[in-house]
């Protein structure tokens, strides 16, 4: 790149520049030498790469694929020979070299920047040229393969063969000719491949065979139209010059040097304005009803993250709008700082207190802003399988989205003026050209359809045209995009018109004190350009359960009111309050009630009882703010004598409480790790079974008796069995512990042991009840209280308890 660098004049070399600025930044590169290593960074690359449009990437793609190639090469790849393809290919190559991503050798043959080459895995579906697939081959393979095809070389060196081998390989017509001499199943598997995209290595697990040649691949390989790799298991590689010979000389790589066409129709700048203020009107009003809801009753998050399709349709719900405008609100809210996690919830920040007084144009205008630079699509609820994506789920950022917006402002700004797109279809195949690397979404049916569908319920999109508001996204003017909110959508209003029907009519959207004040005393049906609430005696009956009188409600109806209020809502105010409070409800802790009004009036005044909160209900009822057993407790202290009633009116009868342990300590295990069973005796009587008891001790008895084995450690004998089976597995232990331990188990004393567990961690437990299981020692824990089972070999020493 350096020496194609240094071979440009001024203005050519500074068209690089300007395209890639930041090869340039500081510090300034101070040869071209150092401005070519810059170019080829791969960072440097990816940034070069959004802005370029589609047949840009295609004649790149064509030169990656047959790299290093003549421009004569790629144009009769692409089918660009002459005409306006011809044309299309030269403005493409020059955009390409304007940017140091493709640019022309001395020879002629076109270069291109390594990183660039490494975007596509598999170029036009094309796997790596001849001579790169055969660089490992031996001299003595390339020679079998050129005795297959008749081809002598210059000498029989590995180059030489290897050069001969691609020269005829090069050659479309032999390689076709070839293919047609292939037996059948050969032929048929070669057009297979030709026209597949290369496959990778495949695994073999150990155990596993190698892959199985298909049939009539070994006929290909004899004569390098495939090539397998070696030490590699997997298919045979089919070289990029076969490929294309197989494919044909009919077959060109996509190449679209003309952008669709979008079919317009006219309409008027007050047309556009009046479909912008209207849709950015109602998402004005939805957002905030949205985000209303989300303060109120703040959504739930999934344990996996975002806001999931239950909690969506219920926001939605209450809001009264449809899934994406929900969707839409969220993201845009949480990107402005308006909504925030907290714990598994998403609740509102105070930020979101400062936003909601505001009016409803610099309302929108955050959540324009907001959404300008969401790196992400907000409307997309499903994956590539169908599944629901949650909301606000804080996924990687998608820089392909932010260029899809950008682009779909671009692509509608480019239509004539005074027109607009007549089908939104049209928008996103032309976005699709000028922005290739953009993300689409799976759901959408047509190219970028969730996405002109956001731009239309925002505003920047309207009737196919651009807004004024997507006129000021797209100059990225803060200032702009205010003021287009501010000319289009009015000021939020404070007033309301009531019905006859008990309803409430705010046009355009109502100002934050007016929902409040609406909300509390009616129930909301429709929002949008227009609000309208209902009142009932349910929605006036809450009004007055929050502490206002009816007076107050009609007041401040009256306030807010275009016209004097009609008779059937000041009626329904007043039936209401006259039948609220007639009946009480309070809450107690119990009730006193007596036969002696005398008595119970006594108790309510009674001043060593006043910490009970008593109240008199009626002349022989008394209510208590304490427990009934408070209550009882602290009548008798006082020197009265009440009795508990049950709830049916009985008299509860009190019995002294008897504690008892919740959790005695077991009794210990019989030895060998079982349950306790019953002696032999008692299961004869308990199976009626006569056992002769003397001739059982006498056959015992008579039984040979074993012999203890001496102490390996100084030949003394073991003066009990469990000192010998501890001797065996405690490996920690010296003689005396093990004989101080095997003590306390033949006696059941308790014991204090030094005990390791597997995690390392060294405890002192003193232990009772023991019961010998080896490898095991079951036994009561004082330390947790419970019984354990310990192994034998990690006891380290052995105490006094």
């Amino acid at each position: 790149m350096a020496g194609w660098l240094r071979g440009l004049d001024t203005p050519e070399l500074e068209r690089v520049l300007a395209a890639r600025p930041d090869a340039v930044s500081a510090p300034e590169p101070r040869s071209v030498g150092e401005l070519a290593d810059r170019l080829q960074r791969p960072a440097s690359v990816a940034l070069a790469l959004p802005l370029l449009v589609l047949p840009h990437l295609q004649v790149a793609e064509a030169v990656a694929a047959v790299a290093p190639a003549s421009r004569d090469a790629v144009a009769s790849l692409l089918d660009a020979v002459d005409g306006e393809r011809a044309r299309g290919l030269e403005a493409a190559l020059e955009a390409l070299a304007d940017r140091a991503l493709v640019w022309p050798d001395g020879q002629g043959v076109l270069r291109m920047a390594a990183p660039l080459r490494r975007a596509w895995a598999a170029p036009l579906g094309l796997d790596r040229p001849l001579a790169q697939l055969l660089a490992d081959t031996t001299s003595d393979e390339l020679g079998r393969a050129l005795a297959k095809l008749g081809v002598k070389p210059a000498a029989n060196t590995k180059q030489r063969r290897l050069a001969a081998l691609v020269e005829h390989h090069s050659d479309p017509a032999r390689v076709a000719a070839l293919v047609a001499k292939a037996p059948a199943t050969t032929r048929k598997l070669l057009e297979q491949r030709a026209d597949q995209a290369p496959e990778g290595p495949a695994l073999v697990m150990f155990g596993g065979s190698p892959y199985d040649s298909r049939p009539g691949e070994q006929w290909a390989v004899e004569r390098a139209l495939l090539v397998r790799e070696r030490h590699r298991y997997g298919p045979a590689r089919m070289p990029a010059e076969v490929a294309l010979a197989v494919r044909g000389a009919g077959w060109h790589a996509p190449f679209t040097p003309v952008p669709p066409v979008v079919r317009s129709v006219p309409v008027t700048a007050a047309a556009i304005e009046q479909e912008a203020a209207a849709a950015a009107m109602a998402f004005a009003a939805h957002a905030a009803s949205v985000l209303r809801v989300c303060a109120a009753s703040p959504p739930t998050r999934l344990k996996a993250g975002g806001v999931g399709a239950r909690e969506l349709s219920r926001v939605g719900k209450a809001a009264q709008c449809e899934e994406i405008v929900v969707r839409l609100a969220l993201e845009t809210a949480g990107a402005a700082g308006l909504l925030a996690r907290d714990g598994d919830r998403v609740a509102a920040t105070a930020a979101y207190d400062t936003w909601a007084e505001e009016e409803p144009a610099d309302q929108l205008a955050v959540l324009l802003r907001a959404w300008w630079s969401l790196p992400l699509t907000p409307g997309g609820s499903r994956d590539e399988e169908g599944k629901a994506v949650p909301a606000l789920v804080g996924g990687p950022a998608c820089g392909g989205c932010v260029q899809a917006r950008s682009g779909l402002l671009a692509t509608v700004a480019r239509l004539p003026a005074g027109t607009g797109a007549a089908n939104p279809a049209d928008l996103g195949e032309s976005l699709g050209w000028h922005r290739p690397l953009a993300d689409e979404l799976a759901q959408d049916t047509t190219p970028f359809s969730t996405l002109i569908r956001e731009a239309e319920l925002l505003g920047p999109l309207a009737l196919g045209a651009l807004s004024p508001i997507g006129a000021a996204l797209l100059a990225d003017d803060a200032e702009a995009l205010t003021d287009a909110c501010r000319r289009l959508l009015p000021a939020a209003s404070g007033t309301a018109r009531f019905g006859s029907d008990l309803t409430a009519v705010v046009a355009g959207t109502p100002s934050a004190a007016l929902v409040t004040l609406l909300d509390s005393v009616a129930d909301r049906e429709r929002a949008g350009a227009a609000s309208v609430w209902r009142f009932s005696p349910g929605s006036v009956r809450r009004a007055l359960d929050a502490g206002l009188t009816p007076d107050a409600v009609t007041a401040d109806l009256a306030a807010v009111a275009a016209a004097p209020l009609p008779q059937p809502l000041v009626y329904l105010i007043h039936d209401t309050a006259r039948g609220h409070g007639r009946v009480r409800v309070v809450a107690t802790g119990c009730v006193i009630h007596g036969e002696e009004a005398a008595l119970l009036a006594e108790l309510a005044a009674h001043r060593k009882l006043a910490p009970l909160g008593l109240r008199q209900l009626a002349p022989t009822v008394l209510i208590s703010r304490t427990t009934p057993d408070k209550t009882l407790a602290a009548l008798r202290s006082a020197g009265y004598a009440p009795v508990s009633e049950k709830p049916d009116g009985s008299v509860r009868i009190e019995r002294a409480q008897r504690p008892r342990a919740a959790n005695p300590v077991p009794p210990p295990r019989p030895p060998g790790g079982g349950s306790r069973r019953p002696t032999v005796a008692t299961r004869a009587a308990g199976a009626g079974t006569a056992v002769d008891l003397n001739a059982l001790a006498t056959r015992l008895l008579g039984a040979p008796q074993d012999i203890p084995e001496p102490a390996p450690e100084n030949g003394r004998p073991y003066a009990t069995d469990s000192e010998e089976i501890l001797a065996g597995y405690a490996r920690h232990l010296s003689f005396t512990d093990v004989r101080q331990l095997a003590h306390a188990v033949h006696d059941g004393q308790p014991i204090t042991i030094e005990y390791v567990a597997t995690s390392g961690i060294a405890t002192v437990r003193t232990l009772s009840r023991l019961d010998l299981d080896p490898p095991y020692l079951r036994a009561w824990c004082h330390l947790r209280d419970d019984e354990r089972m310990f192994t034998i070999s990690r006891i380290h020493g052995v105490l006094p308890a």
